[in-house]
């Protein structure tokens, strides 16, 4: 296949770019700051029409991943940015699409698990989740993130490919041991003897692997019967107190200091990014890929952080 990636220069994108290319596809990347790597780049500007579009014109699969990071103060003009970059790549991917005369057969977009309620009491799946926004006593800064969400989802609905499948893909946090990627962040806590249970240790954790994140998107390429919102979590969320200490023991560390709400946010404020993250429950489930018939490799956190830890183990020679 040929496959474009837009965005594709972050740790998601350069972990699928790594998987497509591992297959003998063609791979290419859109980015605004084109670097060396073994597949090529192109460059865009994730809002209008350029050369790049001769990329989508015959391409199999286009992957949108573009989006300004979310690893900073809600401000008003952060605010504005973030929702921008993610509406006005959609919009413009939309529209290469639809001008194209050999359109890609399939459009995977970006989409995030955030969109669903802040709950306890039961998960969302991709058939009856309860979409986010409605909830009393949470923070304007989850609501902001679930009217990002719905916006970017917008934009795909309203772009005009009848030639082109479409899936929104409502992706939990994926751990890989990349260097710097969320599952490195998470393990520096518990290997410094930080990583205790965080806020009350009830909001529920969802969570993929990074091989069935990647198992999944060849899943959904391969099954033209999946389109529209899919979520890519795995089938056993888990409260934040259990994923924590089940890490810890992956580790090797019996012991790890608890961090309450009000830690948190000062903690959030000092690194000029939001709580969000850690403290919103997200309990969410993958209805239609367990439907459709896909097999997780790694279902469950406690095997799933054991293959992480020792493959950081390997990667970083610790």
């Amino acid at each position: 296949m040929k496959v474009v990636i837009a965005g594709g220069t972050g740790q998601i994108g350069t972990m699928l770019a790594r998987a497509f290319q591992k297959s003998g596809d063609e791979v290419v990347v859109l980015s605004r700051t084109p670097a060396a790597a073994t597949w090529r780049q192109v460059r865009w500007d994730a809002e209008t029409l350029g050369d790049w579009t001769t990329e989508i014109d015959g391409a199999d699969v286009v992957v949108n991943l573009a989006g300004r990071s979310v690893n900073c103060r809600y401000t008003p003009e952060n605010r504005r940015l973030i929702k921008a970059s993610r509406v006005n790549s959609a919009r413009v991917i939309g529209e290469a699409i639809a001008k194209a005369s050999r359109p890609p057969r399939l459009w995977l977009q970006a989409s995030t698990a955030t969109i669903y309620a802040h709950r306890y009491d039961a998960p969302n799946d991709d058939l009856t989740g309860i979409i986010g926004g409605a909830e009393k006593d949470v923070p304007d800064t989850w609501r902001f993130s679930i009217d990002v969400a719905t916006s970017w989802e917008q934009a795909l609905n309203d772009a005009i490919t009848p030639r082109t499948r479409r899936v929104a893909m409502r992706a939990a946090i994926t751990f890989s041991p990349d260097a710097d990627g969320v599952f490195d962040v998470l393990l520096g806590l518990v290997r410094n003897g930080l990583g205790g249970t965080i806020g009350d240790g009830r909001q529920y954790v969802s969570w993929l692997h990074d091989e069935d994140f990647i198992r999944s998107i060849f899943w959904i390429i391969a099954h033209d019967e999946l389109s529209g919102a899919i979520n890519l979590a795995s089938p056993y969320p888990v409260p934040n107190g259990e994923f924590m200490q089940t890490l810890r023991e992956a580790w090797g560390i019996p012991f790890g200091l608890p961090a309450t709400e009000w830690m948190l946010e000062l903690g959030a404020m000092v690194l000029q990014t939001e709580s969000e993250l850690l403290l919103k429950s997200r309990r969410v489930v993958p209805a239609r890929l367990l439907a459709s018939g896909f097999e997780f490799k790694f279902p469950n956190w406690e095997t799933a952080s054991h293959d992480l830890c020792a493959r950081w183990r390997a990667a970083h020679g610790a």
